[in-house]
């Protein structure tokens, strides 16, 4: 669990309720149902208009991200190629065929096999950073999904307020519809502006952050196996992979 990510998102919203309670305002005046149906509504259409269904989709799940961050597991990966490392130097490459089974991630069984297989160290490391870019693009469109809802929504929350204050002009002689009209009008924009910069761009840079480590991590794994492949002493390897502890 993300704890700051608790944490920074109570701070934000504690601060602006806290600030309309300390100036005298009605907490309950921030709610208005209309001007959120209106800011999400439009937001989110205009993002799944941009996206491709499945970018989006990941988009939407990688959120999870956020509170529960994936693992990284670095210093296990690290313990596995320094296995493998001795069994490859003991018994030869052939001799880690055994540990395929082991490996549940598709990524990491590919880039044992092609050692298994015999192919030459700088054919694994072109074969498995094509694969690396691939995936990194992929799921760096998937975050940005929150990064354009982040653009689109104070626009979105500044439309709302036009078509309240259309309301407004239009019930001009019924004293009795204007405040409400008013109110959609305002608070559309923060919920557009608020929601922007408290939730969706946030939301994006964590993200970022997150497969930016996932994929030094798979950079990590081409080193130790490339390492092996080479059949650089144990040490040595250890002593690099370190280098990419985060």
């Amino acid at each position: 669990m993300d704890v700051i990510s608790i944490i920074g998102l109570v701070v934000g919203l504690a601060a602006i309720l806290g600030g309309q309670w300390l100036e005298g305002g009605h907490l309950s005046s921030l709610v208005q149902p209309t001007a959120f149906v209106i800011v999400m509504g439009g937001t989110f259409g205009a993002v799944m208009l941009q996206s491709p269904f499945a970018t989006f989709m990941q988009g939407m799940a990688m959120a999870r991200w956020v509170f529960a961050p994936p693992v990284l597991g670095q210093r296990e990966l690290i313990d596995r190629i320094m296995e493998w490392s001795h069994t490859a130097r003991r018994e030869g490459l052939l001799a880690l065929e055994g540990y395929l089974a082991e490996l549940n991630d598709p990524f990491l069984r590919k880039g044992l096999q092609l050692l298994v297989d015999g192919a030459e160290p700088d054919r694994v490391r072109e074969v498995l950073e094509v694969e690396i870019a691939a995936q990194e693009d992929q799921m760096k469109l998937a975050a940005k999904v929150w990064e354009s809802a982040g653009g689109y929504a104070p626009t979105i929350g500044i439309l709302g307020a036009v078509m309240g204050l259309i309301h407004v002009m239009e019930n001009l002689s019924d004293p009795s519809k204007l405040g409400a009209g008013i109110a959609v009008a305002f608070v559309a924009t923060i919920y557009g502006v608020g929601s922007a910069n408290l939730i969706f761009l946030p939301i994006a840079k964590k993200l970022l952050a997150h497969v930016a480590r996932l994929t030094l991590v798979r950079d990590m794994y081409v080193d130790g196996l490339i390492g092996v492949a080479s059949g650089d002493n144990p040490r040595i390897i250890e002593s690099r992979l370190q280098g990419y502890l985060v």
